[in-house]
């Protein structure tokens, strides 16, 4: 490379032959084409980041598609494609990068009848020591309920409510502000039970939202329809009367799966999701329940024909069989913080000692690609017999 101050000076190839005899090299081992590497002027390193692309994205980028980095100021920055979710991290190189517009590599240079050497002048634009690299993690949707729950949907004539526009957010507030891909936000909103209402993305109330489910299940009833085939048709011109028919069937979309049958839409209501919804809303009213109770009130309350059981309350609700009597409360997995390390010392901050069965739920969420809940738990936490059965406690001394 030629320093700057003579970056004019071009070499001649006999130059150049006589540096490789002086560097004791065999000419006959080196690439037929020799670049002669000048520095231009005011380079620097800041001017360019490097960054590390594998095929998938490569070919996104080629396709005319775009890369965006997100995040606010107090986040680190991550990139997302239109699906995917990575972490930016800068990798340190021993080997000086240098950027140099227009490099061809000797095999887009050289001909296959070419046997002597050539000599290729390029002029280096930019150099850096390190790049970035990324690594493909779970979108950061936790700040998604978060920001929704500023201004939730309480259904309409509210007084004022559709005036405020603070606390509202469009698909386009949202992604500047969580940190995920737009196929990721979307995924999140449809599992929240979201709904775009006058162009902003509203949560809907707690309260709201089960009272609309309460209207879909008494007119199954009172029709005495199959929970496996609801009409929408009918239910509109029904509920109509009562509700926004766009809340009715964002009801039945969040708690049946929408099919057709002779060119008429059904809904099948799915009774784990009804039962799920029900629970929570009559656990959200107390800090413990005493589990016995909680179950005959919980089946009295879900509608006639449908059957409550505590596996339908994974990652919802956690049971303690310890205490006299049994109790269960309400503990959410999305509640719970989205990095790892804090999520098991929450976790153990809780509950000094976890069974298999209670933990899973809360970790599932937190493996990456090929990843067991088994592999967290090794690493995380320790393993000990207790009364027989096997636990799992803090690798980590927890303040409890």
């Amino acid at each position: 490379v030629i320093p700057p101050s003579i970056e004019y000076m071009s070499r001649t190839l006999e130059e150049v032959q006589a540096t490789i005899q002086i560097a004791k090299l065999k000419e006959n081992d080196l690439q037929n084409t020799i670049h002669c590497l000048t520095f231009g002027e005011s380079v620097s390193s800041a001017d360019y980041c490097l960054m590390e692309l594998d095929d998938t994205l490569c070919k996104h980028i080629e396709a005319g598609k775009s890369l965006v980095i997100r995040g606010d100021q107090d986040e680190r920055a991550v990139l997302c494609s239109e699906d995917k979710t990575y972490d930016l991290k800068i990798a340190d190189t021993s080997n000086l990068l240098l950027l140099v517009p227009g490099c061809l590599t000797p095999d887009q240079l050289t001909t296959d009848n070419q046997a002597s050497s050539q000599l290729v002048h390029a002029q280096i634009w930019g150099f850096s020591n390190s790049y970035w690299e990324l690594r493909k993690r779970h979108p950061k949707l936790k700040k998604l309920k978060r920001l929704l729950m500023e201004n939730p949907y309480e259904g309409p004539g509210i007084s004022g409510q559709e005036d405020v526009t603070e606390g509202k957010y469009t698909m386009g507030d949202l992604l500047e502000r969580i940190q995920a891909s737009e196929e990721e936000l979307e995924a999140q909103l449809q599992t929240i039970h979201a709904c775009e209402v006058n162009g902003y993305w509203r949560l809907l109330d707690l309260d709201y939202e089960m009272k609309l489910l309460g209207h879909i299940t008494q007119l199954v009833d009172s029709e005495s329809w199959s929970f496996s085939k609801v009409p929408l048709r009918v239910s509109l011109e029904e509920l109509g009367r009562l509700e926004p028919q766009e809340m009715i069937e964002q009801s039945l979309n969040c708690y049946g799966r929408r099919y057709t049958d002779n060119d008429e839409v059904f809904f099948a209501l799915n009774e784990d999701k009804v039962c799920r919804a029900t629970a929570q809303m009559l656990l959200q009213n107390a800090a413990k329940f005493n589990l016995a109770e909680f179950q005959e009130v919980w089946q009295q309350s879900v509608p006639e024909g449908m059957g409550t059981r505590l596996d339908q309350l994974k990652s919802l609700a956690l049971v303690d069989r310890s205490s006299k009597p049994e109790t269960i409360s309400l503990l959410r997995v999305e509640d719970l913080p989205e990095d790892t390390l804090e999520r098991f010392t929450q976790l153990f901050t809780m509950r000094q000692k976890w069974t298999e069965e209670d933990i899973t739920p809360y970790i599932q969420d937190l493996c990456g690609e090929k990843q067991t809940t088994g592999a967290l738990l090794t690493k995380y936490a320790r393993l000990s017999t207790q009364n027989g059965m096997k636990v799992f406690n803090s690798r980590r001394l927890v303040a409890t």
